[in-house]
């Protein structure tokens, strides 16, 4: 080799691997800000090569999110994170000082939360660094209930506020004004309510009453206010809890919603007493609106009421030209047009139907109006006008339990209980917010949902109300686990969500109403059952909104909701307390009941449904000649309103997680 030629080699070999290294760090600069859905190899590639430290910082982070709870890895991932002013820092702090508790390194999670401390003090994070600290520092304590009130960290300082009565009073009337349904709160409200050493004034009783009702339990707060008149909201909650009850403790309801109603017959308040005044079926409840105060004699939920029982159709369509978006009116056309569709008056059916007030509903209520006005034309002969209404319910509104029937109508498919036939379910795919807030956008992207929603739930100033706040909010609570209110806030934005947003927000509304949680679980119980794994999560989703920790009123438990006598029948023995809570197990039983009800109705997935709610007993008795005939007329007909609906729910659940319909512009 010639020597005189080597320090050129080297020359043009360090060229070459200067210009490969330059290169690759100037494409990485090209590649799009990584989200969950960037592969772990590129998150990698970018961890190691990245040439800007945020980028770095931002696939630790996601490579965090994805790796199990390990706090050795997660302290190897985050050392050298926490530079810089960023917020993302008192993240990193935040999760490093987590790590270091979880290896029994308290002197180092203490370094690290007073350094969060110190650096961010108005971050969510500083929440967690307050509450950990607060332990042996009680003013830290009473600093984060000032500074972060509404932050999980807060109210689990509350629930755990203690040990005098006085701080568990302060605790638990924080609860009320910013935890109400914070695991644990109810029992802290009971407890406030009968202490004996620190018993709460006249205000503070109303307040944890008003908790209690919220809650449903109306009779602790009854027992709380100890005879003292309750105050306007207070007064409203526990009207609204009677009104589940029986006969005597509806006619209580009613009268306190009259009361309120007229004593404050300008106030928001009033508005809604006299809509859930109006809502009540029955004689009692019409004679108790001619006793409303003149202001509200007028007002569309009184109006709508008297139209319902109204003869003919003149006052009832007097009431829909009038106020054709209030929801009183949507109900009332619904309400009349059933009365006329079981009584086979398609033409009666069809004027209601046909009333000008489609395009004021929501989304969530015009695949009903579609099909019922397609069903009125079929009867009446007019099928290529039906099929018009059907094919423009599937374009538009394609999913759910009335998506269903206008397929099934136009010969566009069926459900399946067919495992092979059926699809698996679809796991989350991941999707920007859209909530206009940066921060809580790049947590979002960066896989940081606990943190996201910290962040949301410490910035906003009350609960969500218009629909996108809804939809964003109940997206978030089912990243966190909360499916309960998270489902639940997602159905009611279907509720409010004007139909001419349904090509945004109605598809973005439509995808998370549409992905199931559980899902290893759940497939797992369907396939030992010989059942699509689709049906189970139907039921689940509105058995419990896949809460596994729920129980009915009845004595249900878990994610299928499951009585403990029928699940121990099932199991073939007792079960060990708890069980019924295990999603796994849950399924497995519920699948097997599933299976049963099957065989018993030759497959026949209506029967099936509406056992599982009402049992097969009932079921028996209400089989006729119209479930083949007009299946739809025999749901409308069961007896049980609440089996209707739930009818109704589990089968366009099936639907929807089978088809995963979208809707188009």
């Amino acid at each position: 080799m010639n020597l005189a030629r080597l320090p050129l080699l080297l020359a043009i070999t360090c060229l070459g691997s200067g210009t490969l290294l330059v290169g690759g760090r100037a494409l990485l600069t090209q590649i799009p800000a990584a989200d969950p859905t960037t592969p772990s190899s590129s998150l990698a590639l970018v961890r190691a090569l990245s040439l800007d430290p945020q980028r770095r910082r931002e696939a630790n982070l996601l490579l965090l999110a994805r790796q199990g709870p390990d706090p050795v890895l997660s302290r190897r991932l985050l050392r050298g994170q926490g530079w810089g002013r960023d917020p993302l820092a008192a993240l990193v702090l935040k999760r490093d000082a987590l790590a270091a508790a979880a290896l029994g390194d308290a002197p180092a999670a203490q370094k690290l939360w007073r350094q969060l401390l110190r650096r961010f003090p108005q971050t969510p994070a500083a929440a967690d660094g307050l509450y950990a600290l607060g332990r042996d520092q009680p003013r830290l304590r009473k600093l984060l209930l000032q500074r972060f009130p509404a932050h999980p960290a807060a109210l689990a300082a509350a629930l755990e506020a203690g040990p005098s009565a006085p701080s568990r009073r302060d605790g638990a009337l924080h609860l009320a004004r910013h935890g109400l349904r914070w695991p644990g709160a109810g029992a802290k409200f009971r407890q406030a309510c009968q202490s004996k050493t620190a018993p709460p004034n006249p205000l503070q009783r109303d307040q944890l009453a008003l908790a209690l009702a919220q809650l449903g339990d109306g009779e602790a707060a009854s027992a709380c206010l100890q005879g003292q008149p309750p105050g306007p909201e207070t007064k409203l909650a526990l009207a609204k809890t009677l009104l589940s009850g029986n006969a005597s403790q509806q006619a209580l309801g009613q009268g306190l919603l009259l009361e309120l109603a007229s004593s404050r017959p300008h106030s928001p308040l009033a508005v809604e007493a006299v809509s859930l005044l109006s809502d009540q079926p029955g004689a009692s409840s019409l004679q108790a609106l001619t006793r409303l105060p003149a202001a509200l004699q007028y007002t569309t939920p009184v109006q709508a009421r008297r139209a319902l029982d109204s003869p003919g159709s003149s006052a009832v369509l007097a009431v829909l030209q009038r106020w054709p978006n209030h929801p009183a009116s949507w109900e009332l056309q619904w309400q009349r047009a059933r009365q006329a569709l079981l009584a086979g008056q398609w033409s009666g059916a069809q004027v209601f139907l046909s009333a000008p007030i489609e395009r004021h509903l929501p989304v969530g209520l015009v695949g009903r109006q579609r099909f019922w006005l397609g069903f009125s034309q079929w009867q009446q002969g007019q099928r290529n006008q039906a099929r018009a209404t059907w094919s423009n319910l599937l374009k538009h509104h394609p999913h759910g339990y009335y998506g269903w029937r206008a397929a099934l109508r136009l010969g566009r498919g069926d459900l399946s209980l067919d495992p092979a036939a059926s699809p698996a379910l679809s796991p989350a795919v991941w999707q920007p917010l859209g909530s206009g807030d940066r921060e809580l956008e790049r947590l979002w992207r960066l896989d940081q949902s606990l943190e996201a929603w910290e962040h949301w739930r410490s910035q906003r100033p009350a609960p969500p109300r218009a629909p996108e706040e809804l939809v964003l909010e109940g997206r978030l609570r089912r990243a966190v686990g909360d499916h309960w209110i998270g489902l639940g806030q997602l159905e009611q934005a279907s509720l409010r969500l004007p139909t001419n947003q349904a090509c945004g927000l109605g598809r973005v509304l439509a995808s998370s109403l549409q992905t199931a949680s559980f899902v290893a679980e759940l497939e797992q119980a369907a396939a030992e059952a010989g059942l699509p794994a689709t049906l189970l999560a139907a039921v689940a989703k509105q058995e419990s909104r896949f809460s596994p920790g729920v129980r009915s009123s009845a004595g249900a438990v878990g994610l299928l909701q499951l009585m403990p006598e029928t699940a121990a029948e099932l199991a073939g023995g007792p079960l060990p307390p708890g069980a019924l809570s295990d999603p796994g197990r849950n399924a497995r039983l519920g699948a097997l009941y599933l299976s049963n009800l099957r065989r018993q109705w030759q497959g026949n997935p209506v029967l099936m449904v509406t056992s599982y709610n009402a049992g097969p007993g009932a079921v028996a008795g209400w089989v006729n000649p119209q479930l083949q005939l007009q299946p739809e007329l025999w749901i409308e007909a069961i007896p049980y309103p609440e089996t209707r609906l739930y009818v109704k729910k589990v089968l366009g659940n099936l639907w929807s997680f089978q088809q995963r319909p979208t809707p188009r512009c």
